[in-house]
């Protein structure tokens, strides 16, 4: 029997990732970025350690 309660989580993209670093910029915390997305709290802090998604922080702060 198939159990799908778990399906898989949402992938951050590099626009998320941009909008990722401008929140936290803003001062919001990581587990509500998280919940913002639907995403496990460690997706998020790739992006802030700059795991995944090289260049976002960049972006961020030139568009603002």
């Amino acid at each position: 029997m198939l159990n799908d309660n778990n399906p898989p989580s949402y992938k951050l993209t590099f626009e998320d990732a941009v909008e990722v670093w401008r929140r936290h910029l803003a001062g919001e915390y990581q587990n509500r970025i998280a919940a913002f997305f639907d995403v496990n709290p460690a997706r998020v802090n790739e992006v802030l350690k700059e795991r995944t998604h090289i260049g976002s922080r960049e972006a961020a702060s030139s568009a603002a």
